[in-house]
Parts: C-alpha cells; sequence; structure tokens
C-alpha cells in the first residue's frame, strides 16, 4: 500500500482540500473540510491535517487535544469519495492512535458518530473503539479507544 502520512496543510495544499467531498450519501454526517478547518483556526485545542496516500491529498483529520486534561477527541476525519475503500482510512486512524498515544498522560481516544451512520460505527468498531452509551452535546453517540 502507498504511505500514508498525516501532513501540515498550507496555503498551496488548501484549495485541494476544500475541494473534497465525500459520498453524497455521507454528507449529512460530515461537515465539510472548510468548516472544520475554519473552526480550527479558532480554536486553541484544534489540531488538523491532511491525509496523503503518497503525495496525494486523500482525507482530513481534525483533533481536539487538550493537554491540561489529558482528553484527546477525534473532532473530524473523513476520506474523500475517490479515496474511500482503499484501506486509506483504517491506516490513517491508525497513525492518529499512535500520534495520540505519544501525548501527554494519554489513555484513551474518543470519538462520535451520527447514530445514523451505521458505516462509520462499524469502521471505528473494527478498529476497536467501542460504544460507551453516551452521546455529546449534538446528540452524536461517543465511542472510546482505550490504550
Amino acid at each position: 500500500m502507498t504511505d500514508i502520512t498525516l501532513r501540515q496543510i498550507t496555503k498551496d495544499s488548501l484549495i485541494q482540500f476544500l475541494r473534497m467531498k465525500v459520498r453524497s450519501e455521507q454528507e449529512e454526517f460530515v461537515a465539510p473540510n472548510g468548516s472544520s478547518i475554519a473552526q480550527g483556526e479558532y480554536h486553541d485545542d484544534a489540531w488538523y491535517r491532511g491525509i496523503y496516500a503518497g503525495e496525494e491529498p486523500v482525507g482530513f483529520v481534525m483533533l481536539s487535544i487538550m493537554e491540561d486534561k489529558a482528553e484527546y477527541y477525534v473532532w473530524r476525519f473523513m476520506i474523500a469519495a475517490e479515496h474511500q475503500r482503499k484501506g486509506y482510512g483504517k491506516v490513517a486512524m491508525e497513525k492518529i492512535v499512535e500520534y495520540v498515544k505519544l501525548l501527554p498522560n494519554a489513555d484513551a481516544l474518543w470519538l462520535s458518530h451520527v447514530e445514523d451512520n451505521q458505516e462509520a460505527a462499524a469502521f471505528y468498531g473494527a478498529l476497536g473503539f467501542t460504544h460507551t452509551g453516551e452521546k455529546d452535546e449534538d446528540g452524536e453517540l461517543m465511542m472510546v479507544l482505550r490504550f
């Protein structure tokens, strides 16, 4: 498989990430990258990166990193429609987990998904995330991967 890396989004790569879209049936579940990048610029705890397969941008991730509380959360995650089902998402999420494990006092990685998004639930479940039985402030189902 092509090497998957997480890289800073630059002024030169920004437009590629703004143009990325998920499959049409996923649009109700995933915020546009432009919204995520804008939010990330105004939240001190946001850490976002482009997901690359070799030199090609294929997705986007944004974490909420609160080192003072040792709370780490996958805020946004997407793989562009034309790059889905190639294994990129799985490898990217594994890299994200590796990164978070290196952060101070990290013992878990949290995320949430829209209740109707069973594809996301299955994807995260296959990576070891489990439902907590709780919902976040937006009503999304919480999942956790404990280290």
